[in-house]
């Protein structure tokens, strides 16, 4: 019997995309919008009559989101799906979870499926938390004795015991996710389906929920398939890893090599600055989204390579959309093979000043100080969140640069053993 758990053949997912043609006119006469009226009443009814997609607008777009998607996965073997945002990853998920069926191929999947794609998947805030893990261990297609056997160690993984019997409706996000996944995990799927939903949480419990995902794959022998931005956690959990981009597959294999080619083959300007065009039109439910990053020079010029020597900066522009509480926005540098060597982060205001205009464009920069990382090349991602709730925007890796070595003995191959950061410590000696 073949050991293949899921089956991937040539999927594909299109959508189709409206766009209002009068908002790109500088003069619209009212006939002209009776008329763009009657005919998307007209369009919107015979699609309704015929079973077809509603869209709104008078100009209709096709839009792949997955073409010809071709993978298998074996059991007990973890697999990391990578690549940037818009590359099909959380279509992909919906896919194989059986929340969306795709345009052409097929999926096959054997076994129990559970999904983890947003926070409180599957809850009805009306139940309590008691009620919803035996709510969703039905859905799973669980006995009631099996549920229950599991219902204490799903409790105490959540560390909800106090507000077990409160409806869910009050739970604050952390734990809404802290519960959704516990009952996931520990409901014993054959299939477990997790989205980057996990970033919402804690340091404590993602390290708590990849331990867990570890030890399904490596001692029970269950499938985990896991979309991440992170790395680190693809390159230390996964066997196996698939590379999306622009909705096709790139590369599918051993997890270090596939994370290898992302960040060496990923769209990333060698110029010092990308440019994101059209975020607001593709992401209009976005708070907040960046617009361009860019890395500064010690002379505040935009440039790919700095000198070990000289300070340079990461230049950040981004637009508000609507105000929100508690956002931060944050920049994490990495080494080529996708290591993260720190994160920086810095909460933004909330005032009427900051936020008072729709699509508001600001700029801020994070200066990086002189003889701090070692010469190399290096990768930024830059990320907008509200802690513990969710992320607004998230670009990995949205640039590489290289810090050349200036006349310094550090960049010298030789004392590549002294690591990725130098710094000036105290020393004290006692006589």
């Amino acid at each position: 019997m073949s050991d293949t758990v899921i089956a991937v053949e040539n999927i594909s997912k299109s959508y189709l995309v409206g766009h209002q043609s009068g908002q790109r006119e500088r003069y619209t006469a009212l006939r002209d919008v009776i008329v763009r009226e009657a005919r998307n009443y007209a369009r919107k009814t015979v699609d309704f009559i015929r079973g077809r997609q509603i869209v709104q607008g008078d100009e209709i777009e096709e839009f792949w989101a997955l073409q010809d998607v071709s993978f298998e996965v074996k059991q007990g073997e973890v697999l990391g799906i990578i690549g940037r945002n818009g590359a099909g990853k959380s279509t992909l998920l919906k896919i194989l979870s059986r929340i969306t069926e795709p345009t052409r191929g097929r999926a096959v999947l054997r076994g129990r499926v559970a999904s983890l794609l947003e926070v409180g998947t599957g809850f009805h805030p009306e139940l309590t938390g008691r009620e919803n893990i035996f709510l969703n261990g039905a859905i799973l297609g669980m006995a009631h004795k099996e549920i229950a056997r599991k219902f204490d160690e799903i409790v105490a993984f959540a560390e909800v015991e106090q507000f077990i019997d409160t409806p869910v409706k009050r739970y604050s996000s952390g734990m809404y996710v802290r519960l959704a996944f516990a009952v996931a995990a520990h409901l014993e799927p054959e299939i477990l389906v997790v989205d980057e939903v996990l970033a919402v949480g804690d340091a404590e419990f993602q390290k708590k929920c990849l331990g867990k995902m570890d030890e399904a794959s490596r001692r029970e022998g269950r499938t985990v398939i896991l979309v991440s931005h992170n790395m680190s956690a693809i390159n230390s959990l996964c066997s196996k890893g698939l590379y999306l981009q622009r909705g096709r597959l790139q590369r599918v294999g051993d997890a270090r090599s596939v994370v290898a080619e992302y960040l060496a083959c990923a769209e990333v300007e060698k110029s010092g600055q990308m440019i994101f065009v059209g975020e607001a039109d593709q992401q209009p439910s976005k708070s907040i989204y960046f617009t361009s990053v860019s890395i500064l020079n010690h002379e505040r010029m935009v440039s790919s390579q700095v000198q070990v020597t000289k300070p340079f900066h990461v230049c950040l522009r981004y637009a508000v959309a609507r105000r929100v509480s508690g956002v931060e926005l944050g920049v994490r540098i990495e080494t080529s093979d996708g290591i993260a060597i720190f994160s920086s982060t810095h909460r933004l205001p909330c005032d009427k000043d900051h936020a008072s205009q729709e699509r508001q464009q600001a700029t801020c920069y994070v200066e990086i100080p002189a003889m701090f990382l070692m010469p190399g090349s290096y990768f930024i991602t830059i990320f907008a969140h509200t802690p513990m709730i969710e992320f607004h925007d998230v670009h990995e890796p949205a640039l590489r640069f290289e810090i050349v070595d200036d006349g310094t003995p550090f960049g010298h191959r030789n004392y590549r053993h002294l690591g990725l950061i130098m710094t000036d410590l105290p020393w004290r000696f006692d006589q």
